[in-house]
């Protein structure tokens, strides 16, 4: 049964209102209005990153060794968040298109609920399998104590973690990227103010870095559950929580490309870190001083992204397809003259950046601005590919979306690292992200153009 499309007496935005704001008004401007909150929380969870890269470095060198390794199990559980968050998003705000409000907030429940018992289970298997993760993750013996000082608070912050980035992607979903961003940011400014107090003035060490982050997500979760209650456009209540198979196939149909991505994400960093560790610890220090520095560069990027998501899912959802394409092209426009601009600074800058993480290692400058700079050459090309993975996702293409997902960080990545590898050693480790994103962007072209094509021959709504 449909939920009535009456105003309320809140500052909520009806349903009737945000269908209207999303179907009639002109694309590019929608979509960067809805992509200015996702911006700023990327921005600031990117500078968050860097920010507790950089106090952590202050430390020693395996000490950000350490975050590398654990990176990987972050990206992990993140990876299946966003499948919940991706997955029921992508239903709700074709629901809303078609205006069945009260179908979308019980796949709202399903969706959140779901995260978080799953990160209660992750987190308490991980306990369990404390070190062996940790080697498997690529961890030295030199690394090793610092990676499980760190790990155990992460482990404790995993299902507020997976929460809140299920209640992020659900809530830009719904075109509320203004609340998703309030919960996002709070969480991590409160870690870049607890880090040094935690570090330095408690004298923590890394294990003040993970109490930190901890807390903070726990925090920034409650934050936007409180957001969503008040004034989200839809109502999440333990009694919408009606766990079907269809429901399940619905969030597997709209997550499993997010799953493929940041699944292989999450693979391809274990590999990287293994490979690396055969070049000592500065190596594996390195590559992670470089993801996050790159992390920060896509922030803007994917926030736009994120921006086109709920644009294209409501007109899909309404079957007003001409605007799902110019609202397409146009982010794809905006976000590579973005990512072309960011290549050519990253690339001059490159051993200021990094030195900045660890100015007294020289070792770990000289690869990581090499390691930069290669990622520079192919980053103009990471916006096509970003964005045909959310175009595909958003229209229900779950096959050639899963396939677009893996291309960039599997299908392409772990080939081109072990190839390099063999062939020119550590330099072919440094530029096997460089070739992924080439193999990828040439492999997305065609996928998205046909894509594009078949749209056309759909009749428009009336």
């Amino acid at each position: 049964m449909k939920r009535q499309l009456e105003p309320t007496r809140d500052n909520r935005m009806t349903p009737h209102e945000k269908f209207e704001r999303m179907t009639t008004r002109p694309v590019g401007q929608l979509v960067t209005k809805l992509a200015v909150p996702s911006i700023v929380s990327m921005l600031i969870s990117g500078i968050y990153n860097l920010a507790d890269t950089f106090f952590i470095g202050q430390i020693n060198t395996q000490s950000v060794a350490a975050l590398g390794i654990v990176f990987s199990y972050m990206v992990l559980i993140q990876s299946v968040a966003i499948f919940f968050g991706q997955g029921s998003g992508n239903y709700i705000s074709r629901a809303l298109g078609r205006r069945e409000v009260c179908d979308a907030e019980e796949m709202a429940a399903v969706g959140l609920i779901s995260s978080v018992l799953t990160g209660v289970v992750l987190a308490a298997l991980s306990f369990l399998m404390m070190r062996p993760i940790m080697s498997l993750l690529g961890s030295t013996d030199t690394i090793m104590p610092y990676a499980c000082d760190y790990f155990r608070f992460i482990l404790i912050g995993t299902p507020f973690i997976m929460g809140t980035f299920t209640l992020n992607n659900q809530m830009r979903h719904q075109g509320n990227a203004l609340l998703s961003m309030i919960g996002i940011v709070s969480g991590a400014v409160l870690n870049i103010i607890l880090d040094p107090i935690f570090i330095f003035v408690f004298d923590l060490g890394i294990r003040g870095a993970g109490m930190a982050t901890a807390i903070s997500q726990a925090i920034g979760f409650l934050v936007i559950l409180s957001m969503v209650g008040k004034r989200g456009t839809l109502r999440i209540t333990f009694s919408h929580f009606k766990p079907t198979r269809r429901r399940y196939h619905d969030i597997s149909a709209g997550g499993l490309p997010s799953l493929a991505r940041q699944g292989l994400m999450s693979v391809s960093a274990i590999c990287l870190n293994q490979m690396a560790s055969l070049y000592g610890d500065a190596a594996i220090a390195s590559f992670s001083v470089v993801s996050r520095i790159m992390m920060l560069a896509c922030a803007a990027m994917i926030g736009y992204g994120q921006g086109f998501q709920p644009v294209c899912g409501f007109n899909y959802g309404a079957g007003l397809y001409d605007r799902v394409r110019r609202a397409f092209w146009h982010s794809c426009s905006v976000s590579t003259l973005y990512c072309t601009v960011l290549a050519i600074l990253g690339w001059v800058f490159s051993e200021p950046l990094v030195a900045l993480f660890r100015a007294d290692d020289p070792e770990v400058i000289r690869i990581g601005s090499e390691v930069l700079r290669y990622q520079c050459y192919s980053f103009p090309l990471v916006a096509f590919i970003t964005l045909a993975n959310m175009y595909l996702q958003n229209i229900r293409k779950t096959l050639p979306a899963i396939i677009m997902a893996s291309a960039r960080q599997g299908i392409f990545f772990l080939p081109a690292l072990f190839a390099g590898h063999a062939f020119w050693g550590f330099t072919g480790v440094e530029i096997s992200q460089m070739l992924a994103d080439a193999g990828a962007f040439i492999f997305a072209v065609p996928l998205v153009l046909r894509a594009l094509k078949e749209m056309e021959t759909r009749p428009a709504a009336r």
